[in-house]
């Protein structure tokens, strides 16, 4: 039993390890996205700094808090990456999802350790923008090493939720042969209702309830409402609840959705 794990254990860290050197493949693409993002960076400070020209505060929040987590979300971006669509359907449609069936290991934990190994290196490209956003737009971190602690409990839980909604989302792939669509709203979806753009707490309280009844919130919004100070760091523990019940569900979900999508894979060309 022991050796079984083992060896098992070694192919996780195996497909853990193959993701740095996808993006050792593509270094140009690396660049362009930092020059991408800094632009979009910019952007934005300004636009919100436009925005609070006539008013001291927006849905009880202050230009330095809202500037602080529009920063923070920037850094933070990759833990609101949803990419399960592409990857499945790409798999269908090059007819690499039997390899990916065929392996004696589980399909959904395969995806899991390679999500989590693309979000490390992601966050480790991301140091640039953070010098950035520091050094030139003047972003403030907490000192207090609770906020940190409470942010990477919530970021582990929320980006694990995330995790198996956009799992759940990628089953639908099995049921067409086209997936750029789907693909496209669902990250439109996560730009919004996911808190990259615009803090959560400035959206009327009927939208709020609606963003809050999904599970886009949970894997950028709420860790950065903790680091950010939108959210005290008492309220922790029960946004951690909460989390849980979304990671528990989720995960039930999407096995179910695997269970009855997998009966009705087709590749096309045959």
């Amino acid at each position: 039993m022991i050796q079984t794990f083992s060896r098992k254990a070694a192919s996780y860290a195996s497909i853990a390890a193959s993701v740095p050197k996808v993006y050792l493949a593509y270094s140009l693409w690396v660049w362009v996205s930092l020059i991408l993002n800094t632009i979009a960076l910019t952007i934005l400070v300004f636009f919100w700094q436009a925005v609070y020209s006539n008013t001291a505060t927006i849905g009880g929040l202050d230009l330095q808090t809202t500037l602080n987590y529009i920063l923070l979300a920037q850094v933070f971006q990759p833990l609101n990456d949803m990419n399960m669509i592409f990857e499945m359907g790409y798999n269908l449609r090059e007819g690499g999802i039997a390899h990916v069936l065929l392996r004696p290991l589980d399909m959904q934990l395969s995806y899991y350790v390679q999500s989590f190994s693309r979000l490390l290196v992601d966050l480790v490209l991301q140091i640039p923008l953070m010098l950035v956003a520091t050094f030139v737009f003047h972003l403030q971190w907490p000192s207090n090493p609770l906020v940190w602690a409470a942010f990477i409990i919530s970021a582990i839980l929320g980006r694990s939720v995330l995790f198996f909604f956009d799992y759940a989302l990628g089953c639908l792939t099995f049921y067409t042969t086209e997936v750029w669509g789907l693909g496209v709203l669902v990250f439109g979806m996560s730009l919004f209702f996911g808190g990259t753009m615009i803090p959560l707490a400035m959206l009327p309280s009927g939208l709020q309830s609606l963003v809050y009844s999904l599970p886009f919130a949970q894997a950028l919004y709420v860790p950065l409402s903790i680091l950010s100070g939108i959210e005290p760091l008492a309220a922790a523990p029960h946004l951690w609840m909460i989390q849980l019940a979304w990671l528990v569900g989720l995960l039930i979900f999407s096995r179910l959705m695997f269970k009855f999508a997998v009966r009705k894979v087709t590749v096309q060309g045959g």
